[in-house]
């Protein structure tokens, strides 16, 4: 290899591995709490480049196809519209950056599967509609919580909030709320007009 071929592929190493930095730091960060609007985009745009990288089909990173596609659901029935929004893979991508919050996922999508199979005989994929929203309709509320709902209540909060945050830093969600352009700000977290926007639509708020 030349000393430009050298030089230009040390070059792409230190951006692959800022871009890292970066999305471990988001993930971080979200484990804590809300994100920013900048911080979500960029998420969002790095699901966009990996998917068109992959023939225009998002690839899971961190779960496997069957807990993505249940997660897809989820969020679809947290906030309708999620999907538009890439909601299930902007939690996917920022999972497989962060071993903490892939295992709070792929928890909580088994115990979901599990109370599934126990109360309607399928997984949450393939139950009923009303079936799905008889389970959900427990662990959304966390007056609910009991020792044996614990994990799916817990579970069913951190999924609520991922899915608002992800939709609301979409291209589609800031449509829905009627974002008119960026403005002077310190800092900027999920409108709290945008989160009961989402909680009012939602079945299971």
């Amino acid at each position: 290899m030349s000393k430009g071929g050298v030089r230009s592929q040390k070059s792409e190493d230190r951006i692959k591995t800022t871009r890292r930095d970066a999305m471990r730091g988001i993930a971080a960060a979200m484990l804590a709490g809300p994100i920013s609007l900048q911080a979500g985009q960029h998420v969002h745009a790095t699901t966009a480049t990996q998917t068109k990288a992959a023939g225009g089909i998002y690839k899971p990173k961190a779960l496997n196809q069957h807990e993505f596609d249940t997660l897809k659901m989820l969020c679809e029935l947290i906030v309708p519209g999620a999907s538009k929004g890439g909601a299930a893979e902007f939690i996917d991508l920022l999972s497989s950056q962060n071993a903490e919050m892939a295992a709070i996922h792929t928890g909580g999508l088994a115990w979901i599967d599990r109370a599934m199979e126990r109360s309607a005989g399928a997984s949450f994929l393939n139950a009923k509609p009303e079936e799905r929203t008889v389970l959900l309709d427990k662990i959304a509320y966390r007056k609910n919580r009991t020792p044996e709902l614990a994990q799916g209540v817990r579970y069913f909060d951190w999924a609520r909030r991922m899915t608002v945050d992800a939709y609301y830093t979409s291209a589609a969600g800031i449509r829905e709320v009627g974002f008119k352009g960026n403005k002077g700000m310190a800092k900027f977290t999920v409108p709290q007009e945008a989160i009961d926007y989402a909680m009012k639509r939602s079945p299971f708020a």
